[in-house]
Parts: C-alpha cells; sequence; structure tokens
C-alpha cells in the first residue's frame, strides 16, 4: 500500500492563541506537517511564497492584508497552493468573495479536529470543503444573483454531476474516458454559462437549481 501523503500546512491568523492552537492540532495529528505560522495577510503571503505549501489555513479578518487580498496573492504566486477560509463565523458577502479569490474552501473554527484533517486532506488534492453553513450563503447568494442559466449538453451535465460529487478534473476524466484538458474546458464552459466565477459557485447554482439528480 502506498505511503499517505504528508500535508504541509501553513497557518494565518492573527490572534496568537487560536493560531497556536491550530499549530499544536497541526503537530499531533498524523500525516500533517506544519511548516510556518503568519499573523496578518502579508506575511502569509510572503510564507508561502517562500515555504510553497500545500495548504493555507487563512483567517479572513486581519491586519496589515485582510485574508481575501492574501488568498487572491498566493493564488497567483503559488498556483499549487491551496487556500481554505477558516473563520468565527459565516458572512454572506464574504464566502463568494473568499471562493472568487481562490479559495478552495470555507469552514467554521468550531470545527471539529476530525473535520479539520479530512478537509485539509481534500483541500491538497484540490477538491472543495465548505461547511454548510458556507454552503447555504453560496445558495442564498446564487438565488439573489438569479443567473441565466443556458441549458447544459449531455456531456456538460454528466461533468456537472461529478463536479457536485466532488471529483476532480482528473478523477471526471477518468469517469467518462475523456482527457483531463478536455474535462477542463467543460469546466470552463459549464462556469461561463452558469454566470458564476468558480467551480464551487457553480456546484451551489447546480444544486440550488436542480440542475444533476
Amino acid at each position: 500500500m502506498a505511503e499517505e501523503r504528508t500535508i504541509r500546512v501553513l497557518v494565518a491568523d492573527d490572534h496568537a492563541i487560536l493560531r497556536g492552537g491550530l499549530a499544536a492540532f497541526l503537530r499531533a495529528v498524523g500525516g500533517m506537517e506544519l511548516v510556518g505560522e503568519a499573523a496578518n495577510g502579508e506575511e502569509a503571503v510572503r510564507m508561502a511564497r517562500e515555504l510553497r505549501p500545500d495548504v493555507v489555513l487563512m483567517d479572513l479578518k486581519m491586519p496589515v492584508m485582510d485574508g481575501v487580498a492574501a488568498t487572491r496573492a498566493i493564488r497567483a504566486c503559488c498556483p499549487d497552493t491551496q487556500v481554505v477560509a477558516l473563520t468565527s463565523f459565516v458572512e454572506d458577502e464574504l464566502v463568494p468573495r473568499a471562493l472568487q479569490a481562490g479559495a478552495v474552501g470555507y469552514l467554521l473554527k468550531n470545527v471539529s479536529h476530525q473535520e479539520l484533517a479530512a478537509a485539509l486532506r481534500r483541500a491538497a488534492e484540490g477538491q472543495s470543503v465548505l461547511s454548510p453553513e458556507a454552503t447555504q450563503a453560496l445558495v442564498e447568494a446564487a438565488a439573489r444573483v438569479s443567473p441565466v442559466l443556458e441549458a447544459l449538453t449531455p456531456r456538460e451535465s454528466q461533468v456537472l454531476a461529478l463536479m457536485v460529487d466532488g471529483f476532480t478534473n482528473l478523477q471526471i476524466g477518468q469517469q467518462l474516458g475523456i482527457t483531463e484538458s478536455t474535462t477542463k474546458s467543460h469546466v470552463s464552459t459549464i462556469i461561463a454559462k452558469l454566470g458564476v466565477a468558480s467551480r464551487t459557485e457553480a456546484v451551489a447554482v447546480a444544486l440550488r437549481h436542480g440542475l444533476v439528480d
């Protein structure tokens, strides 16, 4: 059996006690490695550039540079690094902003250790990780925007259904017998047709409007 990959994590939070708690958790749990701690968004960007972590756990409300701006900067300079927003509560407008900036997930700080470890592993593979509250906020945002839903082709509907199930582009391609580049093209077309800015928003719209079974 292949050895489980070690997930390298950078923690960014301006509250020292919370940051320390997350650091202690990462040191204790198997398969995780704490590579650094940042006290603000600017530090997070600099450390991500230097350390190239697999995942950044990002507080969104921080001084100097907020988490949304830091997420956007990290995704621009370190495309292989995933960002998971970890906040105390859900703000309806902040959820889509974080995801549009490139975050792959949005979790609340009351998440259990087991749920957080599982979310970090999924995020490292590029899979969406959303708390139920964040998903609801996205659904409500999609309803407010009322995007024009163009008819999807049968193949696009298949791809969207697998996106909803949390499959990566590579996994979707394997399921449907198509290349990863073709899958990426389908995903881009689906996002454009649904009038959204990200893969995660596309999934929320699909669920809201019953576009998949």
